[in-house]
C-alpha cells in the first residue's frame, strides 16, 4: 500500500532496491506516550528483591529503534513519511461493537482512561496516555488504508503501537486494545472492495482479527503462528508454509486488497529484542520493495530449525484444508 504526500523522505528516490517503488510510512509521535510499565517480563510485578526490573516487552524503545532504522538505515531513501491521526468513535464501532450495545466496549476503554488506568488482561495495561496512543494507532492505520484506496500508490506501512491483532470486537487482549488491521479492513470493504485478505505472520495467533470476521465471506484471515510454547521454524519453514498454504489460499480467494500484519516476533518471542526487532522490520520492508539483494546485513542471520518436522506439519495441514476449505478443494 502506498501514496503521495507533501512530507518527503530526506533521501531521493532511486531504483536500486529492485522494485523501484516507495514505502509510505505512517507514524505519529503520540503513540510513544503509551507506557506499559516495568516488572518481571509482562507481569508488571515488582517482587521486591530485584535490583533491576525489566521494561514490559511491548515498550516504546522498540518503536524508537524502528523509527531510527527507517530514517537512518539503507531503506531510508525509499521511505516517504506521513503523519497519523486519532480515530473517531464512528470509525471504531465498525469493528468494535456488539449486537447488544454499539458503544459498550469503547465506553469501557474510555472509563478506564478517565479512572487512571486498568488491567484488561494478562500483561495488558491501560495506563495514563495509553488510550490516546491507541486512538492514534487506530487512526494512523486507517489513514494508511485510505491513501491506498484513493489510489495514490501500492504499499503503505503503519508503524503503530499499541498493537492490535489480539483485540477482539469487545475485549482487549495480548497488549492490544483496538484492532488496527480490522478497522482498516472495514474501511476497505466500505470503500467498495469486494474481498480483503489478511495475512498475519506474528508468532502468536491473530485471534482478535479472526474473531471479528468469522461471519464474513468477504474477508479471509490467514495466521502463521506457533503452537504456543514450542519453537522450531526458521526461514525455510515459513517459506514452505507460504508456498503450500498461504499462496494457494490467496489465489483461490482472489482478494481486491491485502493487509499484512507483521509482528516481528516470529524470530524471537514477542519481537521484544529492542535492537534486533528493528532489523527484522527493515528486512520485512525490503521484501515489500521486492529488493533484488539485501540492503542491510543480518547481524544474527541464523535460527536453527527442524525442517523435516515443519514440512510434515505443513503437508498435514494442506491435506486437511484441501478437504475442508472450498477455496482450496480445486487446487493441486
Amino acid at each position: 500500500m502506498s501514496f503521495e504526500s507533501e512530507s518527503k523522505s530526506e533521501y531521493p528516490a532511486t531504483n536500486d532496491a529492485g522494485g523501484g517503488d516507495r514505502i509510505h510510512v505512517f507514524w505519529e509521535e503520540g503513540m510513544l506516550r503509551h507506557e506499559s510499565g516495568n516488572g518481571v517480563f509482562d507481569t508488571g510485578i515488582d517482587p521486591g528483591f530485584l535490583a533491576v526490573l525489566e521494561k514490559h516487552p511491548e515498550n516504546a524503545d522498540r518503536i524508537r529503534n524502528m523509527l531510527s532504522i527507517l530514517r537512518r538505515g539503507p531503506i531510508g531513501r525509499f521511505v516517504t513519511w506521513h503523519r497519523g491521526r486519532a480515530a473517531t468513535a464512528a470509525e471504531l464501532i465498525r469493528f468494535h461493537s456488539s449486537d447488544l450495545c454499539v458503544l459498550e466496549y469503547i465506553s469501557e476503554l474510555e472509563a478506564a482512561d478517565k479512572a487512571g488506568g486498568r488491567i484488561f488482561a494478562a500483561g495488558t495495561f491501560l495506563n495514563p496516555g495509553s488510550w490516546a496512543a491507541a486512538l492514534i494507532a487506530a487512526g494512523t492505520t486507517i489513514s494508511a488504508m485510505k491513501y491506498i484506496l484513493d489510489r495514490h500508490g501500492k504499499t503503505a506501512y503503519a508503524l503503530v503501537r499499541p498493537p492490535g491483532h489480539h483485540a477482539q470486537p469487545t475485549q482487549a487482549d495480548g497488549y492490544c486494545f483496538l484492532n488496527n488491521a480490522g478497522l482498516a479492513v472495514h474501511l476497505a470493504l466500505n470503500d467498495g472492495c469486494d474481498k480483503v485478505a489478511v495475512i498475519d505472520i506474528d508468532v502468536h495467533y491473530g485471534n482478535g482479527t479472526a474473531e471479528g470476521f468469522y461471519g464474513s465471506n468477504k474477508v479471509l484471515t490467514v495466521s502463521l503462528h506457533m503452537n504456543h510454547g514450542s519453537w522450531g521454524s526458521g526461514d525455510k519453514g515459513y517459506e514452505y508454509a507460504v508456498k503450500e498454504l498461504v499462496v494457494p489460499s490467496i489465489q483461490g480467494f482472489r482478494p481486491d486488497m491485502m493487509v499484512l500484519v507483521v509482528g516481528q516476533d516470529s524470530i524471537a518471542e514477542g519481537g521484544y529484542h529492542v535492537a534486533y526487532a528493528a532489523y527484522c522490520l527493515h528486512a520485512t520492508l525490503e521484501g515489500a520493495l521486492s529488493a533484488s539483494h539485501p540492503l542491510l546485513s543480518d547481524p544474527i542471520a541464523y535460527h536453527p530449525e527442524d525442517e523435516s518436522s515443519i514440512i510434515k506439519a505443513v503437508d498435514a495441514m494442506r491435506r486437511y484444508f484441501m478437504a475442508k476449505m472450498p477455496l482450496l478443494k480445486n487446487l493441486d
